[in-house]
Order: structure tokens, then C-alpha cells, then sequence
């Protein structure tokens, strides 16, 4: 089972609805999913449920949320997170840890429990690896091939416990000044987060009774979504910044000395450039549905027809690079 945090220091670059549209594909190509929404806006909670859903969820005391999973350590210090982490069943093989506003409550705590890592208490390791337990514990009762985790766009302590729960990372960016500009911010940050863990987990108790997150949130590519297409390639206006993404990347993020021959159709660390998908997206939000899986009914008619399909094949190649690259077994494998 391995654990991909889409993440970039830039909103708005369809991150949310990137993890939304990834899982759904690997579940239809016979993965086993596990969605976890530990953005404190919840968007991907909101994507994925009706208001109506969502209403009655919430009114439940305790809610069924990553929040009242993480509440009793991270909150009220009455205990340790909860045995059975809460999800919803969306398909007989894609599960979704349900976000909460309330999550932004923890982000004291899981800072100030940050730098007493480094004196060795198990009590900080403990609470710092609260969000790792808790998505793997689903991970493991729904025997999943692959937690997709999505976080918002800051560089604060709930995306650090986060990341520090990740193996892979995936980055959204859209062709924009802001997006290359957040590639230069997470890049190095990611580094940092890599080493400060490595050297707390060194200093861990050996007899702790929990197991520590790896922390190796390897970054394993780049997309570049909602770009517009025009007879054929980028609008003149976004392709400015498309053809510094492939070094930016390089530089920033992997650390390496960029390849000036390199364009972003050229880069191996480009996984897929996704266009603008216009009106098919606000249509597959109202129905809660994967744009790849809108049909007639759902009002995809005429010319939306095409547009379903190709979006079906982009998530396709899209989905099936990611497995790859992360290392989770072929589809050959599968038996779910």
C-alpha cells in the first residue's frame, strides 16, 4: 500500500479535483482506493458528496470525520487517536476519509509537538504521527493498493504531519506565474521536512507501540492542468510558463541542475498536461460523478460526448503513469 499527497504551494490549480478524478480512475482500472480530504477546507469532501449528505454527516455527534479521529490526541489530550478511522464507501473499491473545517484546530498543536520530536518524546511522535496512523488504518482494513491524500496550499504543520505521512508526491501546477512561484517554495521545504524528520525518527524510543511514518514523500512528477487549447497547442499566454515549468521543477523541486533542451512535452517528469475541460466539470460537480463518467442523462450531449472520452483516455495514461511510478503492483496483478 503506498500513500501520494498531491500537493503545491499554489491553490487553484485543480488539485482537488486532480485527486477526485485520479482515484475514480484507478478504482474503474481495479485498484482498491482510499481518498483522504485533510485539507481543512474539505473541498474534496464537497466534490465528492451532495450538500444533503454532507448536512446529515456533519450533524452526527461525533462526526464520521478525520477530525473526530484525530480529536481525542491532538485536541482534548485524552488519548490516542481512534482505533477505527471513519470513512464513507463511495464504490465497492473507492473509500473517502471525510474532511472537516475543524480540522484547522490541530495545526497548534501538531506545531508545537514538531520540535520536541528532536528531544526524543514519545508523546510528540506520537502526535506527529496522527495522520498517518489514521489513513493507513483505513488503508488496511479496506486492503487498498493506494491512499491518495489531498492537503490545501500552505506550507503549515497539518501539510507537514501530511507529507511526512506520504511515499510519493505528485504536483499540480497550472501555466501561471503563482504556480511556478509555488514550485520554488515547496520545492526546497519538501527537502527540509525530509531531513528534520530522518534525524527526529533517529532519536525515536525504540519500545514506542506505534509505527512511524517513512517520510520519503518522493516527488514523482508534475501536471499541468487547466490550460487552454487553441488550434492545437497552449494559448500564446500560458505558454510562457509552461516552458518554465520542466526547470523550474528540475531545480526546485528534484534539486538538479535542469536540462536546457528539455521542453515541458519532452520532460519525463511531466505526467500529464490536462486541458481545460470547460463546461464538462461545473456538470460533473452538480452530479458528483467523474467527468469521464458523464453520460446523456447527466446532460453530456453533442460535442460533450467527444470530450468525455477524451477525457477518459487523459485520466487513463494519466492513472496508470502514477502507479508506475509509485511501484504499486501492475494491473495485471489485481484480483479486485
Amino acid at each position: 500500500m503506498k500513500s501520494i499527497v498531491f500537493f503545491n504551494n499554489k491553490g487553484g490549480v485543480g488539485k482537488t479535483s486532480l485527486v477526485y478524478h485520479v482515484a475514480w480512475m484507478l478504482s474503474e482500472l481495479g485498484f482498491c482506493v482510499v481518498m483522504a480530504d485533510l485539507d481543512p477546507q474539505a473541498n474534496l469532501t464537497s466534490m465528492s458528496l451532495t450538500d444533503e449528505r454532507l448536512e446529515q454527516i456533519w450533524s452526527q455527534s461525533p462526526r464520521p470525520t478525520i477530525y473526530s479521529t484525530v480529536a481525542p490526541l491532538l485536541v482534548r489530550g485524552t488519548g490516542d487517536i481512534l482505533d477505527q478511522t471513519p470513512c464513507y464507501e463511495l464504490s465497492e473499491s473507492l473509500f473517502l476519509i471525510i474532511g472537516d473545517l475543524a480540522l484547522a484546530n490541530v495545526e497548534d498543536e501538531l506545531s508545537k509537538r514538531w520540535p520536541e520530536c528532536s528531544d526524543g518524546r514519545e508523546a510528540a511522535f506520537r502526535v506527529t504521527s496522527a495522520f498517518d496512523r489514521a489513513i493507513r488504518n483505513v488503508g488496511v482494513r479496506f486492503k487498498a493498493d493506494v491512499i491518495l491524500v489531498d492537503i490545501g496550499p500552505n506550507l503549515g504543520a497539518i501539510n507537514r504531519c501530511s507529507l511526512i505521512a506520504s511515499d510519493y508526491v505528485v504536483v499540480p501546477m497550472a501555466p501561471d506565474l503563482f504556480s511556478i512561484q509555488g514550485l520554488e517554495n515547496m520545492g526546497p521545504k519538501l527537502r527540509e521536512w525530509r531531513e528534520q524528520w530522518r534525524e527526529r525518527k533517529a532519536k525515536a524510543p525504540a519500545d514506542m507501540d506505534f509505527s512511524l511514518a517513512s517520510g520519503q514523500m518522493q516527488p514523482i512528477g508534475y501536471v499541468v492542468s487547466r490550460h487552454s487549447v487553441l488550434a492545437g497547442g497552449a494559448v500564446m499566454a500560458f505558454q510562457r510558463w509552461l516552458d518554465k515549468a520542466p526547470s523550474t521543477y528540475a531545480r526546485c523541486v528534484l534539486n538538479i541542475e535542469p536540462d536546457p533542451k528539455i521542453t515541458v512535452e519532452t520532460d519525463p517528469n511531466r505526467l500529464a498536461q490536462l486541458k481545460d475541460y470547460r463546461s464538462l466539470m461545473p456538470m460533473a460537480q452538480e452530479r458528483r460523478k467523474p467527468i469521464f463518467k458523464l453520460r446523456a442523462a447527466d446532460g453530456a450531449i453533442g460535442g460533450h460526448q467527444q470530450a468525455v472520452s477524451d477525457a477518459y483516455g487523459d485520466f487513463e495514461r494519466l492513472a496508470k503513469k502514477i502507479v508506475k511510478r509509485a511501484g504499486i503492483d501492475s494491473l495485471q496483478n489485481k484480483t479486485h
